[in-house]
């Protein structure tokens, strides 16, 4: 083992993880003296987050060694770790997944992780996840592999069937969820210590609990959702449908109006860690638990842009910018890194694993979402007490679909990938609507896709 880790990050100048893996990796003192490379086959996006992590470095003290290549031999030998975030016409795509299917009769609220377009996004995050593990595989087959790239559930189970890297999926739903709900609750962060479960962008709270008093905070939750507030009257949705039309205002709906959050606590009990345009993408009823839902995609693709030309004037500016005041992010991925390479236990909210008896009421093998411990022999995933009904119901339903899509992907056979269109629960009720929804993605992605 060398002395300090070469860190790589692959799909290094997309704005989604790139800067923020940058940031935590400059302020985890564990890591300090590591080799950060920056990898993408895009120089121009690479060289803006080249100038970007330097200059993030530099304002810490340059504690890493920062480095970028278009090279996938010179950014993986030797790697110890590897941070993959890759997809090609992300928001082109996703158009496409959303728009295709609903206009031939789905009823699916984003398209992106669950829903009959998101088979087609699976597909092509597979096969490109694929070629990057081959990559790893060929010249650091020692490295760990965190995977970042969505679907999760579905990329993650790829990977544990294809390849024999070690690896693990990580999101950042749940301790955003914590956050989110502390701030409504107006119980201060640190004073809460909360567990949850399930699947990658579908996990519920099982503890939500004032560490200082002791007291279970999930009763309240369910109250607050109870209230008459996330009733959305018709004034109040007319007031969203507004707002939906500004960024600002999109963004504001994408974490406040909540109405299959509020119903999910209401009608079954469950608090949920995610917002309405995730879990809604599991489930078949979202789009009659209220008047009117925003279309997340329309909020995702400008702000992502945003950000994107924020970070170029941010690279390049000689404006002072006051980039030594940012700390660590709510991400746990730099510190699962961190846990691992020192082998100090750090017990982390969220990691997606096959599941192995952690979760009793879901097939052995599926991709779960549970806490677990990390050290220096690996990720230790905690036992967790049954879904219950009817979120197993639910749950099995996807990992179900996991297993057709993945099937898909892995043989090069289009009809297991066609039976997931048939038997999503968002997708049309017609065969013949499915079948004419999937040949035309077919067509039009049929350079991204593993057929």
């Amino acid at each position: 083992m060398a002395q300090e880790p070469k860190i790589t990050l692959v799909g290094a100048g997309g704005m989604s993880f790139g800067p923020t893996m940058v940031n935590d990796v400059v302020h985890t003192p564990e890591l300090r003296g590591s080799r950060l490379v920056l990898h993408d086959v895009d120089p121009q996006r690479l060289q803006r987050a080249y100038a970007f992590a330097a200059k993030l470095n530099a304002a810490a003290g340059a504690p890493v060694v920062v480095d970028r290549t278009t090279e996938a031999a010179e950014a993986l030998d030797g790697a110890d770790f590897v941070l993959a975030s890759a997809e090609f016409g992300r928001f082109r795509h996703w158009r496409q997944d959303h728009e295709i299917p609903n206009r031939h009769g789905a009823r699916q609220i984003n398209g992106e992780n669950g829903g009959p377009g998101a088979v087609f996004h699976s597909l092509r995050s597979i096969t490109n996840t694929l070629r990057i593990c081959a990559d790893i595989e060929r010249y650091s087959p020692d490295a760990f592999l965190v995977n970042l790239t969505n679907p999760m559930s579905r990329v993650t189970l790829a990977v544990n069937r294809a390849t024999r890297l070690r690896n693990v999926g990580m999101c950042h739903e749940m301790p955003l969820g914590i956050n989110r709900l502390c701030r409504r609750l107006r119980v201060r962060r640190r004073d809460v210590e909360a567990r949850a479960s399930g699947i990658n962008h579908f996990t519920f709270f099982t503890e939500f609990r004032n560490r200082r008093t002791g007291e279970d905070l999930l009763p309240r939750l369910r109250e607050l959702f109870a209230r008459p507030f996330y009733d959305y009257p018709a004034r109040s949705v007319r007031i969203a449908r507004l707002l939906d039309h500004t960024v600002a205002g999109a963004g504001l709906l994408e974490f406040n109006y909540t109405p299959l959050v509020a119903h999910l606590a209401r009608e079954h009990g469950l608090v949920a860690c995610s917002v309405d345009s995730h879990i809604g993408e599991y489930l078949p009823f979202t789009l009659d638990v209220a008047d009117w839902m925003p279309t997340p995609l329309d909020f995702h693709e400008p702000i992502m842009g945003l950000a994107e030309r924020a970070a170029s004037w941010a690279a390049t500016t000689r404006v002072p910018l006051p980039l030594q005041a940012v700390g660590h992010s709510l991400e746990e991925v730099i510190p699962v890194i961190a846990a691992l390479w020192t082998g100090e236990p750090r017990w982390i909210m969220a990691v997606n694993v096959p599941n192995a008896g952690y979760l009793p009421d879901v097939a052995d093998g599926a991709i779960v979402e549970v806490g677990a411990t990390v050290d220096g022999d690996g990720i230790h995933p905690d036992a967790m007490a049954p879904l219950g009904e009817p979120l197993a119901g639910w749950v099995a339903t996807q990992v179900a679909l996991q297993d057709l899509v993945v099937t898909s992907a892995l043989t090069g056979d289009p009809r297991p990938a066609l039976q997931a269109v048939i038997e999503d629960p968002c997708s049309p009720p017609d065969e013949r609507a499915c079948r004419a929804l999937f040949d035309e993605l077919r067509t039009l992605q049929a350079s991204e896709l593993p057929f």
